[in-house]
């Protein structure tokens, strides 16, 4: 399949315009300077992206949110951590729709809201705040049926709009990337909820690409995030209505759970280090929770000659750099 027609197999669904133009790859030369050599290093800066302080669940969301709005819905209600970026991202989709949105974080109010929590607010969202992370879903789906019986039409949205709606945007990217560079040796990213790793995985199968894409895992198990992202690879096949074999060879999956340290949201010596040289060798910023950790990865993978001279490797930027601010 060419990027061609990957764009017109998924140009049937509805997509809002929340990406204005492709996101910007850049070299990351300094940064590799500083690692010694080794293979030459990229950056895809989805953290760059405009709208409702950019990362990657605006690329899911541009979907999934459309599909909401196709549905006449009159609500958003999604589910994270209290500085979730999706539920942020998911909160400033509803108010350019003008829609309500309903949030369920796993925690304490916080005292003074900072970051994503103080944006949540300025954008009007409800939170309704449950003490763990495995009561997050049943809690959306008690708001919903509530909202429903006061004649609201609530659509719900899983943790970070990780459905194969919203992995299609990933599929999407992949053809945008490879529009602005000749296909990588190497997609290093982060991965939590696997929507975005599937796109990228089913995107490079799709195209044909050698590309291997490192998922590294900001919480959960090599092997759960591996099954959850092989169940949304096959939810794409469904979606484009593809014989299975059409993906299942090619570029496979890949989740790298060393660099979660303490836990999710919790830094690590590794992580904070990664922060740092981001910062002070090329002034991007990563966040404590997701992309300092991915990063983490990837220096050790240069440090230690997993990645080599001669291959091209794309850090995949997917944002959250609010975090910073928590």
């Amino acid at each position: 399949m060419t990027t061609a027609e990957l764009r017109s197999a998924l140009a049937r669904f509805p997509s809002l315009p929340l990406l204005a133009s492709p996101t910007p790859v850049e070299p990351l030369t300094r940064l590799a300077a500083r690692l010694g050599g080794g293979p030459r290093l990229f950056i895809k800066r989805d953290d760059a992206i405009p709208f409702g302080f950019g990362g990657n669940k605006v690329r899911k969301l541009a979907l999934v949110a459309a599909q909401a709005r196709a549905e006449n819905a009159d609500t958003l209600i999604t589910a994270g951590g209290v500085q979730s970026n999706h539920a942020r991202a998911t909160a400033a989709a509803a108010a350019r729709l003008g829609m309500r949105a309903v949030l369920v974080a796993n925690g304490t109010p916080p005292a003074r809201k900072t970051a994503n929590a103080l944006l949540d607010e300025l954008l009007g969202a409800e939170v309704a705040y449950v003490g763990s992370r495995e009561e997050r879903m049943p809690k959306v789906q008690e708001l919903a049926a509530r909202l429903r019986i006061e004649g609201r039409r609530p659509f719900a949205i899983p943790i970070g709009a990780s459905t194969p709606l919203g992995a299609l945007a990933f599929a999407l990217a992949v053809a945008e990337l490879v529009d602005q560079m000749p296909a990588p040796d190497v997609i290093v990213h982060s991965t939590s909820s696997g929507g975005t790793q599937a796109g990228l995985v089913a995107g490079c199968r799709l195209l044909g690409l050698p590309t291997r894409v490192i998922g590294v895992s900001a919480d959960d198990s090599s092997s759960s995030l591996e099954a959850q992202v092989t169940a949304i690879v096959a939810g794409i096949g469904d979606l484009l209505q593809l014989d299975a074999a059409a993906l299942a060879n090619g570029t496979a999956i890949e989740v790298d759970d060393r660099f979660v340290g303490g836990g999710y949201g919790v830094p690590s010596e590794q992580s904070r280090e990664a922060i740092e040289l981001s910062a002070r060798t090329e002034a991007i910023f990563l966040d404590p929770t997701y992309t300092a950790k991915a990063m983490a990865g990837l220096i050790a993978y240069v440090r230690q000659r997993q990645l080599v001279e001669g291959q091209a490797v794309v850090f995949w930027h997917t944002g959250g750099q609010v975090g910073l601010f928590a």
